[in-house]
Order: C-alpha cells, then sequence, then structure tokens
C-alpha cells in the first residue's frame, strides 16, 4: 500500500496550518508552525510571499484537505467522484465520507493520538468492527456500527494509555465512547460541523472539477 513517509511538519508548514498530524505533540511549543524561524513554508523560497492565484488559492484547499485526512490524490479523487455522484451540496458530502473513514473515527474516539497512528492500530489488527477483525483504515462506518478492541491486555494497554494521556479529549455527539471496556458505537452520521479543519470546500470543488 503507498503512502506518504515523509516529515509530517513540512505539510503542516507548506499549509500555513495545524493539520494535527502528531496529534497533542501539534498543540505544544515543539509544532514546527509555532516556532518562528520554521513558520514559513519549506524549502529554499519559502520566505517568499508571493499573491497566490485563483488557481493556487484552490490547490492549497484541496491539498489541505487531502493531507488532513492522510490521503493520496488517487484515493482524494476516487472519494470527489462518490460526492459528486450524491444528491445535495458536493464539497459537504465530501467532508462527510471522509469523516466516516474508520481511521478517523479510532482518532476521533481518542483510541490512537493521530491519524496516523490510528491507522497503524488498525492494520495491526487491534480494532473490531462489529465483532469482525479489520486492518483497513479506510473502511466506512455507519449508524449502529461497534467499534471495540481485540480481546487482548496488549490492545487494551495501547488504548487505555492513549486515553489516560488526554483525559480532556471531547468526543463529539455522532459518537458514544465507553471509557470501561473500551467500545464505542456509531448513532448517527457526521455533519459539516464535526468536520475540524478549516477549509472552504466549495473551492475544493471548483478545483477538482475543472
Amino acid at each position: 500500500m503507498s503512502r506518504y513517509i515523509g516529515p509530517s511538519c513540512r505539510l503542516c508548514r507548506r499549509e500555513g496550518m495545524k493539520l494535527m498530524l502528531k496529534g497533542t505533540r501539534c498543540e505544544t511549543a515543539k509544532c514546527a508552525v509555532e516556532k518562528r524561524e520554521r513558520s514559513m513554508a519549506p524549502g529554499q523560497h519559502g520566505w517568499r510571499r508571493a499573491r497566490n492565484s485563483n488557481y493556487a488559492v484552490r490547490l492549497r484547499e484541496k491539498q489541505k484537505v487531502k493531507r488532513y485526512y492522510g490521503l493520496l490524490e488517487k484515493q482524494f479523487m476516487m472519494y470527489f467522484r462518490e460526492a459528486q455522484k450524491g444528491t445535495g451540496n458536493t464539497g459537504k458530502q465530501l467532508l462527510e465520507l471522509l469523516e466516516r473513514r474508520l481511521d478517523n473515527v479510532i482518532y476521533k474516539l481518542n483510541f490512537a493520538g493521530s491519524r496516523k497512528s490510528a491507522r497503524q492500530l488498525i492494520t495491526h489488527g487491534h480494532i473490531y468492527l462489529n465483532n469482525r477483525r479489520v486492518d483497513i483504515p479506510d473502511i466506512r462506518v455507519n449508524v449502529g456500527d461497534k467499534v471495540t478492541l481485540k480481546n487482548s491486555d496488549h490492545s487494551r494497554k495501547i488504548v487505555r494509555a492513549q486515553l489516560e494521556s488526554n483525559p480532556n479529549f471531547g468526543v463529539q455527539n455522532w459518537l458514544v465512547l465507553d471509557t470501561s471496556k473500551p467500545m464505542a458505537t456509531i448513532t448517527a452520521l457526521p455533519t459539516r460541523d464535526d468536520v475540524q479543519l478549516a477549509v472552504e470546500e466549495h473551492l475544493v470543488v471548483e478545483f477538482c472539477s475543472r
């Protein structure tokens, strides 16, 4: 499976904002975006702040969404084409489809510190969906689905350590978490309001529809 293996902070610097690619580390002073000398775009010409063209503005919005959810270009365009086929606002449907990815759900349950860590947790077989082991991070969840852990002390230890390391993490309303087991239930589908990324989705649609 192809994936990005370069430095995560480079992506945040290029987009000029925190994409939370390293979880809670991004909220500390260690974040590259917080450091004055590294807050500019990467590369030898990163210090230049030329005005972006209309094309560049739309490209940056698309790249922002793609990198936030950890997708490659082909994967992103597959989601976009599916959103186009649906009824209603294409941009909102695109974001709602991405929110339903299992790796995003694991991250939003605080089972993992970042979406990258959530993908590793899934591919290593620690996560069960509806009592069946899954190892594909982009599986789409539905209302009524139950997310549980592998019945092993190792799996429970990993997740409990994460839950205890960030006790103030707020779980969104479409997810119900039982920390005693731990397990979770999908009680509703995510909406545009549940997307925690500041993005203008209509610009993404304009770019991908050109």
